[in-house]
Order: structure tokens, then sequence, then C-alpha cells
């Protein structure tokens, strides 16, 4: 296939930069990627144009079906004052992976990363530069078929835009309080769970608001069929530090395969700190909570990065995780992980990628 080139047109209304304290997601840079996909004639027409407001078809599918997908990533401006990407690849490889669930054509991964590497460098001066700050990134798709007929579209945008934020939880690297939601289901086997879908977290909606009000910063989802089996929580993946061993619940079709997620479980080998993948029954944080071995909890994810769970709230009981304390795993891996993805580290696994803003 011929390789597309990326077409350039330069905003010439700029926005003023943000300045003070950052929230997550409410501002947006001064360009987006954008390109096009048709049946018949594939993906085309790549572009960074001004961001702007989008004009479809008040049939498109996506209003109707949901037919959509995202992903999500950061850039971080190095001490150095480089710019670099963390581990980009693996989003784009996941993005397909959720466009064959929906039905969706899949991207040229290359021509995707390309185009961010563009985007990024046009937006370097959005990047913030304060401590544990950085761009979020948000690739995603959506399908514009007028259509009212329930199969998939033949027609697709594929979009990035650009946020500079702060951190996703205000407690920041502190423990954050999590509920364990035992009446509503996220996903099931067979489902859309390990795809990363709007339908996905539109389904958490009601639960999040529920406990969001009694001071739960997330809701930890349990399997959809027997209610029993810890899966994710509603952001992030979750691990478990149990006598001395670190648990993650398997990737079972339901769960989605976190970037941060398989970085954490390469470092923890790297450290030849024991980690197992398996099937974990809450009925067992309860017994090793009560038997004193439960010694860490922590959620991972691009957003927060590293989460530590102080508390864990299940059928009326709270159980106090290290007294409500960091743990020394949880900052071990948040340190790492931010001092690698800051170029205040070495990248051992070659997981960054720098941006060229020449």
């Amino acid at each position: 296939m011929e390789k597309q080139t990326i077409k350039v047109k330069k905003s010439t209304n700029r926005k003023s930069k943000p300045s003070g304290e950052l929230d997550f997601g409410t501002i947006f840079t001064d360009h987006m990627f954008m390109m096009d996909y048709t049946k018949g004639k594939g993906w085309h027409d790549p572009q960074i144009i001004p961001y702007q407001n989008l004009s479809i078809d008040p049939a498109a599918i996506i209003f109707h079906y949901g037919q959509s997908v995202f992903e999500g990533l950061k850039a971080y401006v190095t001490l150095d004052s480089e710019i670099q990407l963390f581990r980009p690849e693996k989003n784009f490889e996941r993005l397909n992976n959720s466009n064959d669930r929906l039905c969706i054509p899949r991207i040229d991964e290359n021509l995707a990363l390309e185009a961010l590497k563009q985007l990024v460098a046009l937006e370097k001066d959005w990047i913030p530069t304060e401590e544990g700050t950085s761009l979020y990134i948000r690739p995603f798709i959506i399908s514009t078929e007028p259509y009212l007929g329930v199969e998939p579209s033949k027609q697709y945008k594929f979009m990035i835009i650009l946020s500079p934020v702060g951190a996703y939880y205000k407690e920041g690297i502190n423990p954050v309080k999590i509920a364990v939601e035992s009446k509503y289901v996220r996903a099931v086997l067979g489902g859309t769970g390990e795809a990363k879908t709007g339908g996905n977290y539109a389904a958490g909606l009601m639960p999040q608001e529920l406990v969001s009000g009694e001071g739960f910063s997330q809701v930890l989802w349990l399997d959809g069929v027997e209610k029993k089996y810890i899966e994710e929580v509603g952001s992030m993946n979750v691990f478990f530090k149990i006598n001395g061993e670190i648990v993650t619940p398997a990737l079972n079709g339901s769960i989605l395969a976190g970037v941060t997620r398989n970085s954490v479980i390469q470092l923890l080998k790297h450290w030849e700190i024991p980690v197992v993948e398996r099937r974990i029954a809450m009925k067992e944080i309860e017994e090793a909570y009560k038997n004193g071995t439960l010694e860490e909890a922590f959620g991972t994810g691009t957003a927060a990065v590293i989460s530590p769970i102080g508390q864990l709230t299940w059928e009326d009981k709270d159980f106090i995780v290290n007294e409500g304390k960091t743990g020394e795993i949880a900052k071990k891996l948040y340190d790492t992980l931010t001092g690698i993805q800051y170029g205040k580290l070495d990248d051992p696994f070659n997981w960054t990628v720098k941006v060229d803003t020449k």
C-alpha cells in the first residue's frame, strides 16, 4: 500500500495556554488529527487540522448503537526538555484489537504513530512541565454512516485530540477508597469487556455516581456471572500484595489488557518480586485482610499511573489496607514508572519513544 502523506493545516486562532492547577480532561489544544474511512476506499485523507467541532448526520450509527473505540496515553517533557511518549505502539495495537471486536476496520499502526508524533510536536508548547503533569492523548474512532439498521458502519472517523492534565485523582499518589460492586456488572466473558469501547464505561456510570456520594473514588467490579471474582476498577486494573506475593486478575476476556498493567508485571519480574496472574475471589481478599496477609492493594492505569488503595468496602465491611497508607511496592512502582516516563531514570525496557520537535 502506498504510504499516505499527512497534510497539516495550522490554526490561525490560537488559544491561551492554561495557568494554575490543571483539571483532568477539560482543556484541549489548538490542533487535532483526523482521518476518514469509506468502504471500498479504506482509510484516507490523514490530516492535522485546527481543533474544531464535528458535523455529523443525526442518523450516524455512533449515536444509536455506540460503535466506537478509544485509547489513552500521554506525552511528557523530560529533565533535558525532550518530549517522549510511553509505549504508544501498545496503545495502537490495543486499539486495533478493540476495532476487531467492534467490527471497525483496522488502522495502520505505523501511520497512526507518525500522525501522533507530528501532532504532539506541533503542540509541544501545550505540554505542561510542572511535577506530575503531562499531555493526555485521546485517539478514538466513531462510526459515521447515516443508517438506522443494526449493522457495522461503512464510514468512520479516526481522530486524536490532546489535553494538558494534572493528576487524575485529587488524592494523587495518596491512597483512595474503593467500593466493591456486588449488584451491577460491567462486562461478562464473550462481551466487550476486553475492548476499550464507550459502552463499557457508560455501563459503569450509575454505580460510580452512587458510591461517589459516599466518598469513594471508584468502583471495583466483580465478574458478571457469579459476582464473586475480582475483575478491575472502573478506570484501572488492580493488584494485591498477599503474604509477599503480588497477584492480579488474569486476563479472561472481560478485563482490559492495560498497558500500565503490563508494564507493572514486567517491572515486578525484573525486580524478582513474585507476581501471579490468576483468578482472585473477593472472599480471598477478605480472608487475607482478616489474617493480616493483605499487605497492599493498588490500581494501575495511564491516567493515574499507580493509585494505592487504602480502603476496600464490600458488603458493608471496610478493609483498611496497610493502615490506609501508601505501600512500599506501590510507591516504588510509581517512582520507577514516572521516572522512566519523565526521563529521570534509565529505560532498560525501551518503553519510551522520542518525539522530534525540530
